[in-house]
């Protein structure tokens, strides 16, 4: 029994040995005050590229005149497009379409079908901002009479895009620096940064095709290109702590 009773003690000594001490708590780790900020800037850049969208609406009583008639003048628009346009333009086509035209009676009765309107739009892509209002004045003397819009834009925006956000950083930063010295607090580290995409805002010009006699000579379209505003966006989550004194 006695025998027994030793190996019991034993085994039972031995099992409290072998269990794994509790873990203690890890120690409280007080999280840092903090402050968030958000800082904007804007740049101005210069346009060096513009799209031009032109086209020609034709109608005819069968969809395949008004088609027939749509190609023929818009073959002509775009021969004098490129001539005006320089070796570097690109042109690509953005809408074709063929639509039946109706007409509808003031009394409300049934629309009686008169024809159909061909429409071919195409984008004309210029790097020399100087033959914007020969582009558009050829087109127009060619045929076209579907003017859509100017949109001016940058071949590389990346230089302008990295100081928008380089100045909406320094704003955001010196914003948290002003905002906790008024606080009593200082700056300790950047917890956290996010921008935003930069957002570039090009200038848009429609412009409006103005019917002329055939004997007068139309001017010269004037086009400004102005400049584009590209703007960011950065907030900060910064880390602060009592001002030392």
């Amino acid at each position: 029994m006695r025998m027994l009773l030793a190996i019991a003690l034993t085994a039972a000594s031995s099992w409290a040995m072998a269990r794994p001490l509790p873990e203690s708590p890890p120690a409280y780790r007080p999280q840092p005050a903090t402050l968030q900020v958000t800082g904007r800037a804007q740049v101005s850049a210069s346009p060096d590229r513009v799209y031009i969208d032109m086209g020609v609406t034709t109608r005819a009583r069968k969809p395949e005149a008004a088609a027939a008639r749509n190609a023929a003048r818009l073959s002509a628009v775009i021969a004098a497009v490129k001539r005006a346009a320089g070796s570097g333009a690109q042109l690509t086509t953005t809408e074709y379409s063929i639509t039946p035209t109706y007409n509808y009676p003031h009394n409300g009765g049934t629309p009686t079908l008169v024809g159909y309107t061909a429409s071919n739009v195409v984008r004309v892509r210029v790097d020399d901002l100087r033959r914007i209002g020969p582009v558009i004045d050829a087109a127009t003397q060619a045929g076209s009479n579907d003017v859509r819009g100017i949109r001016f834009a940058l071949r590389d925006g990346q230089a302008s895009r990295a100081e928008a956000l380089h100045d909406a950083a320094l704003n955001a930063r010196q914003d948290a620096q002003a905002l906790a010295g008024a606080l009593g607090l200082r700056v300790v580290r950047v917890l956290s940064v996010a921008e935003q995409s930069p957002t570039v805002v090009p200038p848009v010009i429609y412009p409006q095709i103005r019917q002329f006699a055939k004997a007068e000579v139309a001017p010269p379209t004037p086009i400004e290109a102005g400049a584009i505003e590209v703007s960011a966006t950065v907030t900060l989550t910064v880390a602060v702590a009592p001002a030392k004194r």
